[in-house]
């Protein structure tokens, strides 16, 4: 049995952690090199930053941020958003970073997963896929922050996205997003079963519950939380003690 992960996950823009509901209305949560600082101590397994700024300039702070939280984190993070070139990733991991995470961009050219596990190792690629269940009951990848339909099977395409070389599959449900329900775990299961690598299931926590439930109903590897944490209504700690009370394999807090 292998350990699961729990993961906090801190969407930024402008330099601040930020917080909304599938996607947008947004609202300061703080500040990520101290956030993160705190969930390193509190028992995160990973940590996630999704840089959600729409301009060049506000990224620039990217960098400096993830130079920041490097010297902070004493646990592995990834960083996404905006990466769109094998330039992009040379620099965020030059800053510090462990992996980083890739959607838009490999939509458009697919083989840029391909060239960036090729140069920089699959441990480092994470495919971020966003996927929103349309009329037909089919999972369609969204982009633009989960506003732009791909037309592309969410299936099909983590089967791709491990073909080219992703070492890991961030998985977040466009539906379940900033919604506090439970994730989808219909969705997870569909794509845990579909790959051999590692699945991040993202997307609809509301509670500790909900992360003993995506652990005991599906195979992701790990699970990925905002809210939760950022709003204090639970900690890390409380969600690993539920989870070994009900089997579920954890690291300790």
């Amino acid at each position: 049995m292998t350990t699961k992960k729990i993961i906090p996950c801190l969407d930024f823009k402008d330099g601040k952690v930020v917080k909304g509901i599938n996607f947008e209305g947004l609202r300061t949560m703080g500040d990520p090199v101290e956030m993160a600082e705190s969930y390193c101590k509190n028992g995160a397994d990973e940590l996630v930053f999704l840089d959600i700024s729409a301009t060049t300039e506000e990224r620039d702070t990217l960098v400096d941020v993830v130079k920041r939280v490097a010297e902070k984190a004493t646990v592995p993070f990834t960083v996404g958003g905006g990466i769109r070139t094998i330039e992009d990733i040379k620099k965020i991991l030059a800053a510090g970073a462990n992996k980083v995470g890739i959607n838009s961009a490999a939509v458009e050219n697919p083989n840029f997963i391909k060239e960036a596990a090729e140069q920089f190792g699959s441990d480092r690629i994470v495919a971020a896929v966003d996927a929103k269940l349309f009329p037909d009951g089919s999972w369609h990848v969204m982009t633009r922050g989960g506003l732009k339909d791909a037309s592309l099977d969410a299936i099909d395409w983590s089967k791709k996205v491990e073909e080219l070389g992703a070492g890991s599959i961030l998985l977040t449900s466009v539906d379940k997003d900033g919604v506090k329900d439970g994730y989808d775990l219909e969705l997870t299961q569909a794509v845990v079963e579909a790959v051999k690598i590692p699945v991040i299931a993202s997307g609809g926590c509301g509670n500790a519950e909900h992360i003993v439930e995506v652990f005991e109903k599906t195979n992701v590897a790990a699970a990925l939380a905002a809210s939760i944490f950022h709003e204090n209504s639970t900690s890390i700690e409380e969600v690993k003690v539920l989870c070994k009370e009900r089997g579920v394999d954890v690291s300790e807090a």
